[in-house]
């Protein structure tokens, strides 16, 4: 296992149009960089239960960048890394379905085809209920639960603790 990676997180405004993103760098075990970044989803459309979930609303997004705009931001921290979600498979898809959205190739983004994912290792180490928030409770780790950065901050310090207690 590695201590220098990006951990990610997505919001969604509906389906996978993505309404907010969070990036944490870490390297040799402590976080040297933070990304947040607003993102106005196409036409600025939400679904109630999205915003209810998270708290972006439109108003929030208005004057915000579309995706292609923050792409190159988010590509500049995730290329050449490992990258850690909670739940990847939906980071992942977000990500990747919003890239063809708007036409970038995949060969735009050097990651992994799948990413390590906290979810998958805490269930594997037993852990139930092994959500976000849970796990988050369990090791007394602060959370502002759908907040990207706090979300992508909160599995980054599940990940090294994962790290720690395989050792």
């Amino acid at each position: 296992m590695s201590h220098t990676f990006s951990a990610i997180d997505f919001e969604t405004a509906v389906g996978h149009n993505i309404c907010s993103v969070g990036i944490v760098r870490v390297e040799q075990g402590e976080i040297i960089e933070e990304y947040h970044q607003l993102i106005q989803p196409p036409f600025n459309d939400y679904n109630y239960h999205n915003i209810r979930v998270h708290g972006i609303t439109p108003e929030d997004t208005y004057d915000a960048p579309i995706f292609s705009e923050v792409f190159p931001d988010i590509a500049s921290r995730l290329n050449g890394q490992l990258v850690i979600a909670h739940n990847e498979a939906f980071d992942r898809g977000v990500l990747l379905k919003s890239m063809h959205d708007y036409n970038i190739h995949p060969s735009e983004l050097d990651t992994a085809p799948k990413w390590e994912c906290t979810v998958k290792i805490f269930r594997g180490l037993g852990f139930k209920p092994n959500n976000l928030a849970a796990c988050c409770e369990r090791h007394n780790i602060e959370l502002k639960h759908h907040d990207a950065l706090s979300d992508a901050k909160a599995c980054a310090k599940l990940f090294l603790i994962a790290q720690d207690l395989a050792s």
